[in-house]
């Protein structure tokens, strides 16, 4: 127990001495992997959001049917409520609408504003629930053609273009992370080999006295290690300012927005799994950075 206890001390001792002497240069490999890890955990943050708006959007099912002027929502309402694929339907009556429509509008005098369009402009409207996403499409084709039927809406081309911009963000995400990958790592391993090098002197007695590869090479890769693991803390913080900021920022804006931004919140668990995320990635990239490093000095 005492015996592993000093050789760990070592390890460290060793480690942080590496550090120390290595000076600026280990910022130039941190600050490389900081920059990776942020923007990775940015585009994993957003991917994530995006697949909960996807999600948000897909759960309501809603298709949203307009009638044609002279038409009211009670005489074709059973035959909807008949249909097989349909859960629940509301009805929205023209008065309904237009009342609404004018309090979000913020106006008072609403007998005065339809006086001068003359008569009310909207029409009457029905709210189908359908009984999942797979259904809504040929739902969608069935309401309209009912009599009296003049227009049927649903978000089916929303999500698809919010799916398409979700896989078009992941393959620039995943470009930018491999080009930035290779870079970290050939930054680390450049860096390492640098401190190597300033210390070989000491690396020569240590294999004179009969220490072996791992040992006199462990350290740097524990440094390798910890550039990593500091440059993933570093991105996890910035990160987390950001998004502080924004927060702070959306605050006082339009309700909707507001509801959309609370829809795409990050949940604990992803809240939790980030950071864990961004260290292992750092550390990831540090050790094979450092291994690089040290693989030629030791077959030496």
């Amino acid at each position: 127990m005492f015996k592993s206890l000093t050789k760990l001390d070592y390890l460290l001792k060793e480690t942080f001495l590496g550090l120390v002497r290595g000076g600026w240069m280990n910022w130039a490999a941190v600050s490389t992997v900081t920059v990776l890890l942020f923007l990775f955990g940015l585009s994993l943050q957003t991917s994530w959001q995006v697949e909960k708006l996807l999600y948000q959007f897909g759960s309501q099912l809603e298709v949203s049917v307009y009638l044609e002027p002279d038409m009211q929502a009670q005489s074709i309402e059973p035959l909807v409520a008949k249909m097989p694929d349909v859960t629940a339907i509301q009805r929205i009556t023209k008065e309904e609408a237009w009342s609404k429509l004018v309090k979000e509008m913020r106006i008072s005098d609403i007998e005065g504003v339809t006086q001068q369009l003359g008569e009310n402009p909207l029409v009457d409207e029905i709210k189908v629930k359908a009984r999942n996403s797979q259904v809504v499409p040929t739902l969608a084709t069935q309401l309209a053609k009912l009599r009296g039927v003049d227009t049927v809406q649903y978000i089916d081309e929303a999500v698809k273009r919010i799916a398409q911009l979700h896989q078009g963000l992941n393959w620039i995400s995943l470009t930018i992370t491999i080009i930035l990958t290779v870079t970290a790592i050939a930054v680390t391993t450049t860096t390492i080999r640098l401190i190597v090098m300033a210390r070989r002197q000491e690396i020569e007695i240590m294999q004179l006295v009969g220490a072996t590869s791992i040992w006199i090479y462990l350290p740097f890769i524990l440094q390798g290690i910890t550039f990593g693991l500091v440059g993933g803390a570093i991105a996890w913080s910035f990160i987390s300012v950001i998004q502080q900021f924004l927060g702070k920022l959306l605050v006082n804006q339009p309700e909707f927005i507001q509801v959309i931004t609370n829809g795409v919140q990050l949940t604990p668990a992803q809240i939790l799994l980030l950071p864990v995320i961004l260290l292992s990635f750092g550390a990831t990239v540090g050790l094979i950075g450092s291994l690089f490093a040290v693989k030629r000095f030791a077959k030496g």
